[in-house]
């Protein structure tokens, strides 16, 4: 029977798995690196595109994790409004798209409302808790479940619940804030919505 040391001595760097990794710079430039040898041999840059700049990683990973702040509302990024199974398994009846320029992938499954809402600082939030809180309200008298999603889930959205329930059932910011950040810990309104809703007197 092998022991452990001769395992360990036994084993090759070429067991490991080569990297490689897509970047794309900001100016629309692909590259993909190359790194063999267990990331201490050569790396290889392969040019996809033409183009200039300096580069980052794009993340392809999507982002499913939906908070329950109550049981008839949900708060999620684009990724789990656009996934039917994520849709389905939590019994979603009515969609909030606060985003700017993302689709409603269901129409003939689902009702949406759509409010295209800028994630600016001095965009007027408050302006929209009503027409919002209606949606949410009349989602809940037809027993309903209302997934509330802007683009990554983090400020739009978030805001929008935070006001919903401070406009609806009378919670401070505090509470309301914290509430919403435990059923979804990824939350932060920019800066002019947290100023916003802090000072928002329903």
């Amino acid at each position: 029977m092998h022991s452990l040391t001769q395992e360990i001595q036994g084993f090759s760097k070429s067991c490991l798995k080569k990297q490689c990794t897509r970047v794309t710079t900001v100016t629309g430039r692909k590259l993909l690196e190359r790194r063999s040898d267990g990331g201490e041999g050569e790396e290889q840059v392969e040019e996809l595109e033409e183009g200039d700049g300096c580069g980052f990683v794009e993340d392809k990973s999507l982002d499913l994790q939906v908070g329950v702040v109550r049981p008839f509302l949900l708060l999620a990024s684009q990724d789990a409004a656009h996934d039917i199974d994520t849709l389905q398994r939590h019994k979603v009846s009515h969609v909030l798209n606060v985003a700017y320029g993302v689709d409603n992938l269901f129409p003939d499954q689902l009702v949406y409302k759509t409010l295209q809402i800028l994630d600016l600082p001095d965009t007027d939030i408050a302006s929209y808790l009503g027409e919002c809180s209606s949606f949410i309200d009349d989602a809940r008298t037809q027993d309903g479940v209302v997934l509330v999603h802007c683009n990554a889930g983090v400020s739009r959205s978030s805001s929008i619940v935070i006001g919903y329930l401070m406009l609806k059932e009378g919670l401070k910011f505090d509470d309301a804030f914290s509430q919403v950040k435990l059923a979804r810990p990824s939350i932060r309104p920019n800066p002019g919505f947290y100023q916003q809703l802090q000072s928002y007197k329903p």
